[in-house]
């Protein structure tokens, strides 16, 4: 069934389980932050959406990507002129149905939740298998990327269908990695598409001795925040 959520489009991407910090500037988002603070968007939550590349004016479905994440404010600062420093949360995933740019001073977008498809049996028994290949392909991005007091492993009880978006939060992928991880909704695959990820990265970080900044990301609109 669709609801409708006010929408956050980022030149980023939120991930289900991950933090992300906020600068609150733009009036139309401080309006949202306090219709969030004080009730009267219910739940606290609104929808966070990566904006296409080479967009330039992000009011329409066509401007965004067709799926984002609910994003839960659990802190929020106000600044003396009226900014917001907030932090939020990725909780559940959304396939974007139609934007409205007139209802409310920021966009509100028709969603439809999207949950994970359930694994086969075969699939469903290679989880642990899977996750502890994820958790070796981060531990060597980490140890290419970073120095050993700058990573932590996420802990042992973090649920396989989480997993590979915490290991990615701290790893630097580009938009598009992201994206395909958000997109993805098969357990299984989805800890296959990161350990693939992280490895690919590990290589490069080992050849170029350096954290390199990925195109895409070069090229990608700024927040309209």
């Amino acid at each position: 069934m669709a609801e409708t959520i006010p929408l956050f489009p980022l030149g980023t991407v939120l991930l289900p389980g991950v933090s992300l910090p906020l600068h609150i500037f733009e009036p139309r988002y401080r309006q949202l932050t306090v219709d969030l603070m004080t009730g009267a968007v219910p739940g606290r939550s609104f929808g966070v959406v990566s904006i296409k590349q080479g967009w330039d004016v992000v009011d329409d479905v066509e401007s965004m990507r067709t799926v984002g994440c609910s994003a839960l404010l659990r802190e929020a600062r106000r600044l003396p002129d009226g900014r917001f420093d907030i932090v939020t949360r990725g909780e559940r995933r959304f396939r974007l149905l139609d934007v409205d740019d007139s209802s409310a001073p920021y966009l509100l977008g028709e969603v439809e939740w999207l949950p994970d498809a359930p694994a086969p049996t075969a699939a469903a028994d290679t989880v642990p298998v899977l996750a502890d290949a994820a958790r070796s392909a981060h531990q060597r991005y980490c140890a290419a990327a970073w120095q050993q007091e700058d990573w932590t492993e996420p802990p042992a009880d973090t649920e396989p269908e989480t997993l590979a978006y915490v290991l990615a939060s701290d790893c630097l992928l580009a938009v598009e990695d992201r994206q395909r991880l958000l997109e993805e909704t098969s357990v299984p695959r989805r800890l296959r598409l990161v350990r693939r990820m992280l490895n690919r990265e590990a290589g490069i970080l080992s050849t170029l001795h350096a954290v390199p900044a990925p195109l895409v990301d070069l090229g990608a609109p700024p927040s309209l925040n």
